[in-house]
């Protein structure tokens, strides 16, 4: 555990918490922040070890610095001080804190010069970097297969990218005479899967579809991954979303480019469906 006392989490606090507020980091939102962790310092903030002091993002910040090593505390404390000094500069904001830096760069030294007892539990990574570029790999493979091995190939493709990131996933199985790809939970909730491997984007037919296995389940919700993405016409003519999300073969290319757990990424596609009632938003514009 490291050696951080009190007096040094109320300074941390002081340091992060001056742009939105307490239980808040910078101006981090639940993605933006574990997504911070995962590249930066290829960590799962998202661990439940880190939540027992609740699931708000400063608690989270404490239980982490409180259970790891002294050099891995000083590693995260200097990416966010950098992420920090980034936002003053590219807000014109005068640093609120005074003497911050000076004080920093005195934690900092203590952290690194002060031995600490090894983490019984060492920080998880967020995600194995090479494991990603895999499943792009794979997922890319895949064209070249037949049509109907394919479709086949993509189910459990699917399944294993959504296993690797902890999103518990069960195998096809029948609803009342009709097929469903899988489900997996999210964040404690039900979704239904359903993949689409055909040769022109997905329709509103499909659409309304797959929402009708979802009306016969009203705790359930539902993702829709159509490799070739959806029409605009379909889209338009589906209308908001109800519990239903879309992803794209795109969507996927690019979140195992950007290394971006799929878990933050279907995350940040129903955050938006919520604000916006778009059942689908492209990745590049859930990550720019």
């Amino acid at each position: 555990m490291s050696s951080l006392r009190p007096i040094d989490f109320r300074f941390i606090e002081e340091l992060v918490e001056f742009v939105r507020g307490r239980g808040y980091v910078l101006h981090f939102s639940d993605a933006s922040f574990s997504e911070f962790f995962a590249t930066e310092l290829d960590i799962d903030i998202d661990d439940a070890i880190y939540a027992d002091d609740g699931g708000s993002k400063g608690k989270r910040l404490r239980c982490f610095l409180r259970k790891v090593d002294n050099a891995t505390a000083a590693r995260t404390l200097q990416a966010m001080w950098e992420y920090r000094r980034e936002h003053l500069y590219s807000t014109g904001t005068t640093d609120p804190v005074a003497n911050a830096e000076g004080r920093f760069l005195t934690l900092i030294a203590k952290l690194n010069g002060e031995a600490s007892p090894a983490s019984d539990v060492p920080p998880k990574r967020a995600f194995n970097t090479e494991q990603m570029a895999g499943l792009r790999s794979e997922l890319y493979e895949l064209r070249n297969l037949a049509p109907q091995p394919r479709g086949y190939a993509f189910e459990a493709f699917l399944k294993r990218a959504f296993d690797l990131f902890g999103l518990q996933t069960r195998e096809p199985f029948r609803n009342i005479g009709e097929q469903i790809d899988g489900s997996f939970l999210l964040d404690d909730q039900i979704y239904l899967l359903e993949a689409k491997w055909v040769q022109q984007p997905v329709g509103v037919e499909t659409l309304h579809a797959f929402h009708g296995k979802l009306d016969k389940a009203a705790w359930t919700r539902g993702v829709l991954v159509s490799y070739n993405g959806f029409s605009a016409d379909g889209l338009a003519a589906f209308g908001p979303a109800k519990r239903l999300i879309c992803v794209e073969g795109r969507d996927l290319y690019d979140a195992f480019e950007r290394q971006v757990p799929l878990a933050d990424l279907l995350r940040a596609k129903v955050r938006r469906a919520g604000e916006t009632g778009a059942p689908f938003v492209p990745f590049t514009a859930l990550f720019p």
